[in-house]
């Protein structure tokens, strides 16, 4: 099973960017849109693992304790970078609450055994992936100047800083990812209260 752990978002910033991205779409139609009923906020990718390996990652999940607080979205950017886009994302905002609960479930997993994250955390909502790329925010081999977001990018200049609201979150999930040809497909395997 393929796994990730996230938060969801609320509907009514989910509706919004899905109003901002019917939008721009057209200024980038060769890249792969992320379909608004997917987007969430990934705390940690975990990969493939076992059936038995999910019993323990629920177990460490349901004991794990953090506490909620306000997330923003607002702003946008390419990754790795602007001039050598892979991928197009919303940035969040949001105070030392949201950190937290990624590191306590990064040390949660580490207890599972599950390998440590070798960057650090830094929270988005991708919108869009080009075509082929890796939605990896870090610099990859191949990586060079290319036009499939410039276009977006030459609007999206003209624009202000764009909001797209606020939430606080009460839970996270635990994903399974089932990839296929038309794109992934997320299932919520289990959730989480944030106490």
């Amino acid at each position: 099973m393929r796994l990730f752990i996230a938060l969801d978002i609320d509907e009514d910033i989910r509706q919004c960017i899905a109003r901002f991205i019917d939008g721009v779409r057209g200024f980038a139609p060769e890249v792969r849109w992320v379909q608004p009923a997917s987007l969430h906020v990934t705390l940690k990718f975990i990969g493939e693992q076992s059936e038995a390996t999910v019993d323990r990652i629920k177990h460490e999940l349901e004991i794990l304790r953090a506490e909620p607080g306000p997330i923003r979205f607002r702003g946008f950017g390419f990754f790795p970078t602007a001039k050598s886009p892979r991928v197009f994302w919303v940035g969040i905002e949001a105070g030392p609450q949201l950190a937290a609960l990624a590191g306590a479930v990064e040390a949660s997993m580490t207890a599972v055994g599950l390998p440590k994250e070798d960057r650090p955390f830094s929270p988005h909502l991708t919108l869009a992936r080009g075509a082929g790329g890796s939605g990896s925010p870090r610099w990859r081999k191949g990586d060079a100047p290319n036009p499939t977001f410039q276009r977006l990018q030459e609007k999206l200049s003209a624009l202000s800083l764009l909001e797209f609201g606020t939430m606080t979150p009460r839970e996270f999930f635990l994903y399974q990812s089932q990839l296929s040809p038309k794109g992934s497909k997320y299932t919520k395997l289990a959730a989480f209260e944030l106490k």
